[in-house]
């Protein structure tokens, strides 16, 4: 590996970090002389914070829907929370603290509106062409429908980031036939190139065996595993969804156990997942009981920062051990996760799933969402091109078949924020004024 181990210097940004190979700098298309005030990986995020595609994700829903109230989170606030703590953990670690920025910043690109429920709809739409999955659609997003650059015969090269921010954006990077096996011998769901985007994942892994995600894509993942376990559980206590008082009763903890069980870790015992409740309960921060207050609001942040702190200092150190000293980047070694930590974190994803996510009156929610793009998927295959976006209605009329007509309605459903999306079904599909709520 041709690799520079140079510091940079002040006022010179050319010269690469620690670890990095001049490759990794590589764009799909070559662009001609390099910012003498930034850094390669420095622009890659720049173009990432300025695309449209990030700035959608505030009107889409992260586990509350953006229009339910002021506090909870949307799919952008998460975002920017994610990159705060990939950020700092994967610089403390070695990382090209922008190549991680960039990953987090990527990571939720490509979920459509209405969240999980949303993608699984559209898996469910676009299953004769090779299904829909958010982490293939961020990398077709990156690559394709965001542009910035175009290659020579005029097709998009999208924001032609350098490979490195590519590839740490890529959290599964497999297709979906190569998914890894589940340990019920089913492969994962999860995949992270469809079949018509495998020139620029091809060119994104030269040089790369096996199916590994790089260091700064495994920082980016638990920073986002980080977020959503703390995150959720704040905003499900703000909007008055439960207390973490409950879970001191035998039953309420017991269904938090199931949940996660059934959601998160099959494999792990109740044992276990009750020990990685006590020993959150157990911590001064944890708060039983909030009122809303500020003093209680307070409390609140103060527990997720410890809780942040928590996991991120002992995911660090076990890596530390693992691997000692040297910067940690790229293709040169893995995070380790301590298995407490572990199931920590995702008993606190099993919290806010136990009481949001599964929770009974969301139902209505998910089905009237489920008839929304149904019924929007089928109202623009039926017209064709004629309502698209003009970049889609590009890609439909370029099309060569009709798999890829049908992936340009797909692409440009999967672009809508909630809100759009509510807006089209009530004028295309109903011809009514515009709603802002789903229930209005």
């Amino acid at each position: 590996m041709n690799v520079r181990n140079v510091e940079r210097i002040e006022g010179d940004y050319s010269a690469l970090p620690p670890g990095y190979a001049e490759s990794d700098e590589d764009r799909w298309v070559p662009e001609h002389g390099k910012s003498v005030y930034r850094s390669s990986f420095e622009r890659d995020r720049a173009r990432l914070l300025h695309s449209s595609s990030l700035r959608r994700l505030g009107a889409k829903t992260q586990v509350v829907s953006p229009d339910v109230d002021d506090f909870s989170r949307t799919r952008l606030t998460h975002t920017l929370e994610v990159a705060q703590v990939g950020r700092e953990l994967g610089r403390q670690l070695g990382c090209d603290p922008d190549v991680v920025d960039g990953a987090c910043l990527s990571h939720d690109l490509g979920h459509p509106p209405f969240g999980h429920n949303g993608e699984k709809v559209l898996n469910e739409l676009a299953a004769g062409i090779g299904g829909f999955e958010g982490n293939a659609q961020t990398l077709r997003i990156l690559t394709r429908l965001e542009t910035k650059r175009f290659h020579a015969d005029g097709r998009s090269a999208g924001l032609n980031l350098t490979r490195a921010s590519i590839d740490a954006a890529v959290k599964y990077p497999w297709q979906a036939h190569q998914a890894p096996l589940r340990q019920d011998g089913a492969r994962s769901p999860k995949f992270g190139a469809y079949e018509d985007d495998l020139g620029v994942f091809d060119w994104m892994r030269e040089g790369i065996e096996g199916l590994r995600t790089p260091m700064e894509g495994q920082v980016m993942d638990a920073a986002d595993d980080i977020a959503y376990s703390v995150h959720d559980v704040e905003d499900g206590i703000v909007s008055g969804r439960f207390q973490l008082g409950f879970l001191d009763n035998d039953l309420q903890r017991a269904r938090v156990i199931q949940t996660t069980q059934e959601w998160y870790l099959p494999q792990t015992s109740e044992g276990r997942l009750d020990e990685a409740i006590a020993r959150l309960s157990a911590a001064d921060s944890w708060v039983r009981e909030s009122d809303g207050s500020r003093r209680s609001l307070a409390a609140l942040k103060n527990m997720t920062s410890d809780l942040i702190g928590r996991f991120c200092g002992d995911i660090y150190d076990a890596t530390r051990r693992a691997h000692g000293g040297q910067p940690l980047v790229r293709h040169e070694a893995d995070l380790v996760v301590p298995t407490e930590t572990l199931e920590e974190i995702q008993v606190m994803k099993g919290i806010a799933a136990n009481y949001i996510m599964a929770s009974r009156e969301q139902m209505p929610v998910y089905t009237r969402q489920k008839d929304v793009l149904t019924d929007l998927h089928s109202l623009l295959m039926d017209t064709k091109d004629r309502f698209l976006d003009p970049q889609f209605q590009a890609d439909y009329r370029a099309a060569d078949d009709d798999a890829a007509r049908h992936r340009a309605v797909i692409d440009q459903i999967a672009s809508l924020t909630d809100g759009a999306a509510l807006e089209w079904y009530a004028t295309l599909v109903h011809g009514k004024p515009v709603v802002n709520r789903l229930f209005a």
